[in-house]
């Protein structure tokens, strides 16, 4: 049940992400100054890379929630995801950092890929160390 809970938290805090690929330049834009962004200009090629990486996130998001359809069916899977996630949060970290970023957002993106990660990493095993046990 932690495991499926898991999942879903991690589908969801990716397929938030599907608002980008849908919402126009000017609202994006002011979104992401608030964020701390400045002069994003209403470029064609920063509004593509946008979609792109909205749309790909969204599918990320996606994924997450297929796997928490029948987790014991897919803990191999769910286990890879996991170290995607974590390996994710600490790139966000690092380059938070080193750009010298504002804390919000990179702190909160890098600590839910980690905690999610490292949760869902712990939960597949133990529900791999369950699975086990149950078939001897």
């Amino acid at each position: 049940m932690v495991l499926r809970i898991l999942l879903v938290c991690a589908g969801f805090g990716w397929v938030i992400s599907v608002f980008g690929v849908f919402m126009p330049w000017s609202f994006v834009a002011k979104q992401l100054t608030e964020l701390g962004a400045q002069n994003l200009p209403n470029d064609p090629m920063l509004n593509y890379w946008l979609r792109m990486t909205a749309g790909a996130f969204s599918f990320i998001g996606l994924a997450f929630f297929a796997l928490s359809l029948r987790p014991q069916a897919y803990l191999p899977v769910i286990r890879f995801a996991a170290v995607f996630l974590i390996v994710e949060g600490v790139i966000l970290g690092t380059a938070g950092l080193v750009l010298e970023l504002f804390p919000i957002p990179y702190c909160v993106d890098s600590s839910f890929c980690l905690v999610i990660g490292i949760g869902i990493l712990l939960s597949a095993r133990n529900n791999m160390l369950e699975k086990r046990d149950q078939g001897s």
